[in-house]
């Protein structure tokens, strides 16, 4: 039978031998966002196929300290080859002084012979396709990595042995060209690309490339229709600044690649290392990741595959968490945040989506995961209880007896998403019709309020401790996890110090630190080998790109939008030069190197919860659009910055979109209610609040004149007055924020940690 296949496929390409003319699928939008790189910045780009494969490289020369290992394509977590080399005849294409242009769909490489290289990935298949144009000799490929011939098949297709993972890779001439087969150099007689199939057997991969040979062109016009629609619709942003336009269009791309199929759906934590699915990052990264830009039935598929993996047997002391990590290795529940922010992130799929059907299916996800946490991992007071890594900070060594960053026992963010995770809850029961569970998690949401107040906050500190450790004892190190804790501060004025207490003590230019720089503890660099093991400098001091989101938000809500937005901008600016191309990595040295301005990137080159967290602090908090489709309710806050100049975007809600409109020298606000019906209670500077209902179709204008918003529902107008109280709680924040600046750099002199050495063992 298999005889008969291959006799097929050998038919099949000997009747196809006309060389075809080259016709490349154009996208005006795709290509308008070409990001040129030079040898000199010689930056990552990845490409990922939304399954479980991705294509990572350097533009000029791999050299990356601790990327080179994934060069190549990588699919569910196996290294399957190496990457390539374009040979001219049988000579290797100097690649270091070639031209290199990126696009969300493909890569081009202008060679100094002449010869133009394409790259592409096809969405869902385990194929690559290396067009050439203007080649006036024949063309050949050479693989690299650890991979082994297994034969070349009628001299038509070369099949390989993957570096990892027993997959078969079979590598073909685009025009089915005889080949002239040497180790892992193919040549061919052609000159038109090469195929690169991957597959689980030879058979599997030869289908790939004759599926190929008769769709690929249809594959490459339905991956830029996907991505044009995603930005086009989904994610529609237009402003008078180019710039920013293009950086925020290149967020949502890169962000889009981690959003996968690998086991189900779910969002890659990371690349190279974590292209798995963690509970941590996947919930945090969902708002930013699939739901301000409307996907819901990604994200309803997301909660759906990830709560099949709750650990359900009430003898384990992990019941009802959902997992720490989830890979095709297995599953590990050694994390505290990961469940509530699961539960805390079905509210906000209820929220946005206005889809309260999800929450019957997974009631009994959420009621194990409150109970079980009851039951093993609460004190007396309520709070939640865990190890000292289960936290974000979770770095640790020889088998959990070293943690870097100890937060045990009650961290105040995990304090925080525990009261969220209660809140939900107590609103799922209340659907439900579950009146027992509804008061008992009531009741227990009240008294972890009530003593958070009482522990975390002292006369001494103008800000909140970070955990109460095994002791009882309160922590004060300034660490940044204090601005997820707000819902649990009643005082005002202590969240508005506090937040200035992290801007000037954490948030940097770069982002935002893991530690105040006047700490012992804290490490100036992640990677300081010769002091230090770069797990010690992880969580203390390193920065985190993620965690510029909720600064910025706290900013925004200090009523200090410009100041957040420097913030935005600089990471815009990262994103477009620095780095994978128009991405935002894991990690950053606190401080920069000697002599340089910028400090270096450090751990994933590309973080799903750093692009994320960008993306959902630009919709929730410079828009400002709030959506409570549970209670048929929108709360619009703008605070676009200046800079942006006119903006026109959509968002979308419930079963609709708002399509917004502003236009800066008018001070106007428009927006449309597409297909949504409710309350909407619109909040613009001192002004007092406006409350309207709308209907589908409705335009509602707004005019700031400056001392008066004046406003148009239809036919209806109105005015709107200052609000002396909102203006008064403006001037107090003005005051206090007064020349508010980033954090900069202590001398490295004063860091203790600077004079200790390391001579170990740098594995994990």
């Amino acid at each position: 039978m298999k005889n008969i296949f291959y006799l097929s496929i050998i038919i099949f390409f000997t009747s196809c031998t006309q060389q075809t003319e080259y016709n490349e699928p154009k996208s005006s939008l795709l290509d308008d966002m070409k990001v040129q790189v030079t040898e000199n910045e010689n930056r990552e780009i990845s490409f990922c196929n939304k399954k479980s494969a991705y294509f990572y490289t350097q533009s000029h020369h791999n050299n990356h300290e601790e990327f080179t290992f994934f060069t190549g394509m990588n699919i569910a977590q196996k290294r399957i080859f190496h990457g390539y080399q374009l040979l001219e005849g049988d000579q290797k294409i100097d690649i270091k002084n070639s031209n290199v242009d990126v696009f969300p769909h493909k890569m081009i490489r202008a060679y100094s012979n002449g010869i133009q290289e394409t790259f592409w990935m096809h969405d869902f298949v385990n194929l690559l396709e290396v067009d050439v144009q203007n080649a006036n000799t024949s063309i050949g490929l050479e693989l690299k990595g650890d991979i082994t011939l297994l034969e070349s098949n009628t001299n038509q297709i070369a099949y390989y042995t993957s570096m990892e993972g027993e997959k078969v890779i079979a590598v073909m001439d685009k025009n089915k060209s005889n080949l002239d087969v040497k180790g892992k150099m193919i040549l061919s007689k052609d000159n038109d690309g090469f195929f690169i199939a991957v597959g689980n057997s030879k058979t599997e991969a030869t289908k790939l490339l004759t599926d190929a040979v008769q769709h690929g062109e249809q594959w490459k016009k339905n991956r830029i229709s996907r991505m044009e629609k995603l930005l086009t619709e989904n994610a529609f942003l237009q402003s008078s600044n180019k710039d920013f336009n293009n950086a925020m269009n290149w967020m949502v791309i890169t962000m889009d690649q981690l959003v996968s199929e690998q086991q189900g759906h779910g969002i890659y934590a990371g690349l190279p290392w974590f292209n798995e699915y963690w509970g941590r990052d996947e919930f945090i990264s969902m708002p930013g990741a699939v739901l301000v830009t409307g996907q819901f039935d990604w994200a309803k598929n997301i909660l759906k595959s990830f709560s099949e993996y709750q650990q359900t047997d009430p003898n384990s002391k992990f019941f009802g968490r959902v997992p720490n990590i989830v890979n095709p290795s297995g599953i590990d529940y050694h994390t505290t945040d990961g469940t509530p922010r699961f539960i805390g992130e079905l509210y906000d799929y209820v929220r946005y989506s206005g889809d309260k059907s999800l929450i019957n299916e997974l009631y009994p996800v959420v009621k194990r995961s409150i109970d079980g946490a009851i039951e093993n991992w609460t004190d007396k007071k309520g709070y939640l209880l865990h190890d000292d890594h289960e936290t974000w900070m979770d770095a640790k060594r020889n088998y959990d007896k070293l943690s870097y960053s100890p937060r045990g026992a009650r961290a105040n963010d995990i304090q925080a998403l525990w009261y969220k995770q209660l809140s939900s809850g107590i609103y799922f029961a209340k659907v439900i019709g579950d009146q027992e569970s509804e008061d008992k998690w009531k009741k227990i949401a009240e008294n972890v309020h009530k003593h958070f107040n009482q522990d975390f906050i002292d006369n001494k500190h103008n800000y909140i401790a970070d955990r109460l450790d095994q002791q009882n004892q309160a922590d004060y190190k300034i660490r940044p996890n204090q601005l997820f804790s707000y819902d649990l501060v009643n005082d005002e004025a202590l969240k508005l110090n506090a937040t200035k207490v992290c801007w000037e003590e954490l948030v940097y230019p770069w982002g935002v630190s893991s530690l105040d720089r006047h700490d012992p503890n804290f490490h100036p660099f992640h990677h300081s080998w010769e002091n230090y093991h770069k797990d010690e400098g992880y969580h203390n001091g390193t920065i985190w790109l993620w965690l510029n989101g909720i600064a910025m938000q706290r900013m925004i809500e200090a009523g200090q939008k410009d100041v957040a937005y420097q913030l935005f901008k600089n990471m815009n600016h990262q994103a477009m030069t620095m780095g994978v191309v128009g991405g935002l990595g894991e990690n950053m040295d606190c401080y920069p190197r000697k002599d340089e301005n910028w400090p270096k990137l450090t751990g994933t080159y590309l973080q799903a919860w750093s692009n994320a967290e960008h993306l959902r602090v630009w919709y929730q908090s410079f828009l400002g659009i709030q959506p409570d489709m549970i209670n048929k309710k929108i709360t619009i806050t703008p605070q676009i910055p200046q800079e942006i100049g006119d903006l026109e975007y959509k968002v979308y809600v419930g079963e609709g979109f708002i399509e917004g409109r502003f236009r800066e020298k008018e001070k106007e606000y428009n927006y449309t209610f597409n297909n949504i019906s409710g309350k909407v209670i619109v909040r613009i500077n001192e002004y007092q609040d406006l409350n309207v209902t709308i209907e589908k179709g409705d335009q509602l204008v707004l005019k700031d004149k400056g001392n008066q918003l004046s406003y148009q529902l239809n036919d209806k107008t109105g005015n709107i007055d200052i609000d002396n109280n909102k203006v008064a709680i403006k001037h107090q924040s003005d005051a206090l924020f007064k020349d508010i600046r980033f954090c900069s750099p202590l001398s490295i002199d004063h860091h203790p940690v600077m004079k200790k050495t390391f001579s170990g063992d740098r594995g994990i």
